[in-house]
């Protein structure tokens, strides 16, 4: 049995979000208080411990007001039956697929409530819910009117009238449900979460020995009568051990002990009947286990090192391993064993360097085949994994099918997006096979910015700090306080992040070149050579290209005439080289348009006339290409920092910066095109 799709309404920063999971392993992703955490919480509270835990604080802000409404509607007289229709419920509803489970239901016969033997699936819905008949409790004596003691009243009646209560529901018809004890369900999937926080503090923080504690919880699962025979033998072999040593502390330990005591008697207290105390000393194995027992690191020569000895990150890893192992023991000793198994892991990346993270995601499914293997003679483990993390090198060495976006775009409401979903149609796998191999080898961490900034090549990323720091001292910006993402990516593939940040909805500028060429048919063959942009017909860009959803490619002269709103699609904006404020020459490049933006500091350039300015910086701009274009960036970054930043860039910037709000879509340059035919003799 998997789970395929998780809903939740109402719980935390997830007002409404529907997600579906990987058969092995998923991964969430997004920025920080988006509700990832929350997604695990959820599970906590509806399926561990004795009972389902939830409170008033867990309800998402914005269903608050609907219990104004239903109280409203209570007040002036609507029926309990319509009322109960506005209040809202925390709800998590799992739909599963039983396939594997066809010919042996066990525990899920409870929650298969249709007679179609076509269909495979069930729902369960766990609701935290208002009491049948509870209504009037939970609405009398409220008082909107002031507000302060409203809420205080309506916490403490939602905590007195609510209830937490779980249904089995037929899929294809949500009408038919049938009310099922929560031990049904709990018998069916076992769900375990390994926090972020794992107690991994150095030892002149308080230190733990974690690993030896988890020591007793694993002995508690050898010792079930569930577990496998040669689980439980190691079980009996210690308990063996232990009653050996109970022997030796009542015979010789204990009479020692008792000479430590005092008779009552030589108290002289009158009336005492029973003078003599003795004591019994009795080993725990548990406890032995938990508090008594460390994890060494075995060396050479029989030198070993404590717990503490090793660095956070290699004690990190290993402490989410042997979670995943207590957890698999557990499961494979429960009495009646679940069909699905459940372990959310929460930031395995913290203190692991990159490669380690790396390495971590892609051996998950590796330790299912190691635990199946080793420990459960080859028979399946239902397990599904969801990892929720803030790094680059976990998020993108996942396949895109496995990855599920988180994103806060209202304060308050979360939506989940389908990155695998999002890429599956045919047209975009040119783009997702190239954003995969991308993101695996620059681990840039477009998941996680706040805004974003797609630049060409070496001379931009160089002098990109340098842009920032300039334009806010303006007043304009304020970037350097945000947490921006910059990836280059030249012009030749900026083009496959469209559909990407508009996935994403992040707010991104991309910074790329007019790429000027002129056309020439006067041979066998058309050719594009490059030329400055006055002498130019079209650009040789493929993201521009792309960008305005032209056949071939752009002209110039239209390019020249975009307006500032045209050059912005849903959450993008285009930046290349215009003109400066009251002048006429135009950069083909970046270097070009610098030495136009500061023609004093270029001695060497030269003309009479706007047009004669701007073939000379074109030439500059060349020669500084066949030389190093990372020197001429690298000069103007530590050396001589007074210039002028070019105004593309600037108006990109500033854009970017701007409200969200913003983002107003005036034209749809986005649309589907079929890439465009290469034409030959292209010079740059």
């Amino acid at each position: 049995m998997i789970i395929k799709e998780v809903r939740i309404k109402n719980y935390r920063l997830l007002k409404d979000v529907t997600m579906t999971l990987d058969d092995r392993s998923t991964l969430v992703v997004g920025r920080n208080n988006t509700g990832k955490t929350s997604l695990a919480e959820i599970f906590r509270s509806f399926l561990s411990g004795s009972t389902p835990k939830l409170k008033y604080e867990d309800f998402n802000q914005s269903s608050l007001s609907e219990f104004e409404a239903a109280l409203s509607a209570f007040q002036e007289g609507v029926t309990e039956e319509d009322v109960r229709l506005l209040i809202p419920a925390i709800d998590l509803c799992l739909l599963v697929d039983y396939t594997s489970d066809a010919d042996s239901y066990g525990v899920l016969g409870d929650f298969i409530i249709d007679l179609d033997e076509s269909v495979y699936e069930t729902k369960i819905l766990a609701s935290y819910q208002v009491k049948d008949g509870g209504i009037s409790n939970l609405l009398n004596g409220l008082d909107i009117r002031d507000r302060a003691k409203y809420f205080k009243d309506l916490k403490e009646s939602i905590n007195q009238n609510f209830e937490a209560v779980l249904y089995a529901i037929e899929p294809n018809n949500p009408e038919n449900r049938v009310k099922l004890d929560f031990s049904k369900v709990k018998r069916l999937i076992r769900s375990e979460v390994i926090n972020a926080q794992r107690g991994l503090d150095d030892e002149t923080h308080n230190e733990r020995d974690v690993l030896g504690k988890a020591l007793g919880n694993i002995f508690n699962s050898s010792a079930n009568t569930g577990a496998p025979e040669a689980f439980q033998a190691l079980s009996g072999d210690i308990n063996n051990v232990v009653e050996g040593l109970q022997t030796t502390v009542d015979i010789d330990f204990q009479e020692k002990v008792e000479r430590l005591l005092p008779t009552l008697s030589i108290f002289g207290y009158p009336g005492l009947q029973d003078t003599e105390l003795s004591a019994s000393t009795e080993l725990d194995i548990k406890s032995l286990l938990e508090s008594n027992t460390k994890v060494f690191y075995q060396k050479d020569d029989h030198f070993t090192l404590p717990e503490t000895y090793n660095g956070l990150g290699f004690r990190n890893l290993i402490f989410i391993l042997f979670r995943i192992y207590e957890y698999f023991r557990a499961y494979q000793s429960s009495d009646i064993t679940p069909k699905s198994h459940l372990i959310f892991i929460e930031e395995p990346e913290a203190h692991l360097h990159p490669q380690m993270q790396e390495v971590f995601i892609r051996q998950l499914d590796e330790i299912v085949s190691v635990f199946e293997r080793t420990f459960n003679d080859e028979e399946h483990w239902p397990i599904q994994f969801v990892v929720s993390t803030h790094s680059a090198h976990i998020a993108n060495e996942a396949d895109f099918s496995k990855v599920r976006y988180f994103l806060s775009k209202t304060e308050g409401f979360t939506q989940v997006k389908d990155l695998g979903s999002e890429f599956s149609a045919a047209d975009r796998q040119a783009d997702r096979e190239f954003l995969h191999k991308y993101l695996t080898l620059t681990k840039c961490d477009l998941y996680f910015a706040d805004k974003a900034i797609l630049i060409e090549g070496a001379t931009e990323r160089i002098l990109l700090p340098e842009v920032i720091k300039k334009i806010d001292a303006t007043g304009q910006t304020s970037l350097r306080s945000k947490y921006l993402s910059v990836v280059e990516v030249g012009g030749a593939y900026a083009h496959h992040f469209y559909k990407f940040i508009d996935f994403l909805e992040l707010k991104t500028v991309i910074i790329t070149d007019i790429d000027s060429v002129r056309r020439d048919d006067t041979g066998q063959r058309v050719t594009y050579s490059a030329c400055s942009v006055s002498q130019g017909t079209h650009s040789s860009n493929t993201g521009l290209n792309h960008w305005f959803n032209t056949e071939n490619r752009p002209l110039l002269d239209s390019l020249k005439a975009k307006t500032d709103q045209e050059k912005i699609t849903r959450f993008r904006r285009i930046a290349y080289q215009t003109t400066e404020e009251n002048l006429e020459a135009c950069g083909r490049s970046f270097e070009d348009a610098f030495i136009l933006a500061n023609r004093n500091l270029f001695i060497d350039l030269q003309g009479a006339n706007e047009q004669e300015i701007e073939d000379s910086a074109y030439g500059l701009a060349d020669v500084i290409g066949k030389g190093s274009k990372a020197n001429f960036a690298i000069k103007y970054s530590i050396s001589e920092t007074q210039w002028n930043v070019p105004k593309y860039i600037m108006d990109g910037l500033i854009w970017l910066d701007g409200d969200d709000s913003e983002n107003n879509v005036v034209v749809d340059n986005d649309a589907d095109v079929a890439e465009v035919e290469e034409l030959a003799d292209v010079s740059n």
